[in-house]
């Protein structure tokens, strides 16, 4: 059609736009504007650039050392104190247990304070005040027993008078950093090294 049909039929155009006529010339079929001419048609790079997941990477890496050692920290926090609420229970058990069972006197094992319903009657073998998961001996990462017995032989039986419950970490510096004891007289004792050695008083 040429350039006499383009400039009859834009004859209305603005200036701006004839310029755009006399630039480009009759050699392109194509239409033009403003917003074409400003604007950036190039394509733009989509998601992320290999140094930007990079950088997010090594982010989430940061994140994960610094939580990770607070999380251990407050799982044997967790542990500790499920060891000494254990040694508590225990020695509530154990008072319960002289009174019922007189002549035996404490019990020295925790299967004695342990049994279930279901097997009978309570007896002084199986005196049904401790739950399962305590009387295992293993509970919240922590090993629980009795032991240190002392006795006295009363009409040929032995009479349990003393004894020490222990709580020590299954891993020391892993599932519990110290070790709790106690005694018949209630008082729960911790070992820093998180062994039966317990001289620091716990509060």
């Amino acid at each position: 059609m040429g350039l006499q049909h383009l400039a009859r039929t834009t004859r209305h155009w603005n200036p701006m736009n004839r310029s755009l006529l006399l630039l480009f010339g009759h050699r392109t079929t194509r239409r033009f504007s403003l917003r074409s001419v400003f604007t950036n048609n190039s394509a733009e790079p989509n998601g992320f650039t290999l140094m930007e997941l990079l950088i997010v990477m090594a982010i989430i890496a940061i994140l994960m050392l610094i939580a990770i050692p607070t999380v251990g920290a407050l799982k044997k926090s967790a542990n500790e104190l499920s060891a000494k609420k254990s040694i508590q229970t225990i020695e509530q058990a154990e008072m319960e247990y002289e009174s019922t069972y007189p002549a035996n006197g404490f019990a020295c094992d925790l299967k004695s304070l342990g049994g279930e319903p279901s097997a009978g009657a309570p007896s002084s073998t199986g005196a049904q005040l401790l739950q399962g998961d305590v009387t295992s001996g293993h509970k919240s990462g922590y090993v629980i027993s009795i032991g240190n017995c002392t006795k006295v032989t009363v009409n040929g039986t032995d009479r349990i008078t003393g004894y020490t419950v222990t709580a020590i970490p299954e891993t020391v510096g892993r599932t519990g950093d110290r070790g709790f004891c106690s005694d018949q007289f209630g008082t729960i004792k911790s070992d820093p090294a998180g062994g039966t050695n317990c001289t620091q008083l716990v509060q």
